[in-house]
């Protein structure tokens, strides 16, 4: 496959972007980062609201007519690039994954049917009231993101969810028939969130759920493109960088929570799923501090 550019957060305007969230009109973003017009891919998740203009969004392989009201949604990874009029005007935001899923705790981005690999929802028609209901949160989410108000990440990331929840609500409710294993891996995720700390198995969570194992990987696969090892692993991963971002436990004292006897083999499998070593982790809140 050819080898697309992966662009990262912070590689956009600083002014503008802070701690894995970027928020800015289209008009102004487009000014500032022409380059996205060529195709390119993102790691990270990608919402854009567009209030004026035309043109061509072409993700992956699928082209959209781009109009007023035209709402799209993407995940990290896809491909995409764009064909705009001169007029084109909008509001776009990004957000990772981790930020999402570390502040929220109780629920994922994934959650959502429009970020789930299942559903394949790339492209959201607004009518004229709906798309006017929700610019009163993008202008907001503008307006938090240029001040230094107290609580500033807090509101961006409620005001991100609270956009989330009305696409939900206005168009979105038929599409959960489209969750064929949603049952199940519900399922396997309260299960996870309750053993995942002693239970690194996925056979135990397989037998569980009384399925086999190669079944419960094949949901898996389906609706999130991963195994449920790397499921298990992630979760760990995640509540480790909880605990170290928000407690005062030492490294140590997080694998032992964790339910790694064998602190080594914890920092790889730290390192592995969630991109440097728990050193470097640790290290960097420091520095952000």
């Amino acid at each position: 496959m050819k080898g697309y550019p992966v662009y990262e957060i912070r590689k956009f305007d600083r002014a503008r972007y802070q701690n894995d969230l970027y928020v800015n009109t289209f008009k102004e973003h487009l000014i500032a980062n022409s380059f996205i017009e060529k195709s390119h891919r993102h790691d990270f998740y990608l919402m854009v609201l567009l209030t004026s203009g035309s043109g061509i969004h072409k993700i992956d392989l699928d082209t959209y007519d781009i109009e007023p009201g035209s709402l799209f949604v993407m995940k990290p990874g896809q491909i995409h690039s764009w064909t705009l009029s001169a007029d084109i005007d909008g509001y776009i935001v990004f957000y990772s994954q981790e930020i999402y899923n570390l502040y929220f705790g109780h629920k994922k981005i994934e959650d959502y049917v429009f970020y789930n690999s299942a559903t394949h929802i790339s492209e959201i028609k607004l009518s004229s009231q709906e798309m006017a209901d929700l610019e009163v949160y993008f202008k907001l989410l503008v307006k938090e993101n240029l001040g230094e108000q107290s609580l500033k990440q807090d509101k961006i990331l409620n005001l991100i969810d609270t956009i989330h929840i009305e696409l939900s609500r206005m168009h979105l409710s038929e599409t959960k028939s489209l969750y064929t294993y949603s049952e199940k891996l519900n399922r396997f995720n309260l299960l996870l969130e309750e053993n995942f700390k002693v239970e690194k198995s996925p056979s135990f969570y397989a037998s569980e759920m009384n399925i086999t194992l190669k079944h419960l990987n094949r949901i898996c696969k389906k609706v999130l493109n991963k195994t449920v090892t790397q499921l298990i692993s992630e979760k760990v991963v995640l509540e480790s960088k909880r605990r170290l971002t928000f407690g005062e436990n030492t490294i140590a004292e997080v694998a032992d929570e964790m339910g790694y006897i064998n602190h080594s083999y914890f920092a790889r499998v730290f390192k592995k799923h969630g991109g440097m070593s728990p050193f470097k982790f640790k290290a960097s809140l420091k520095e952000i501090g």
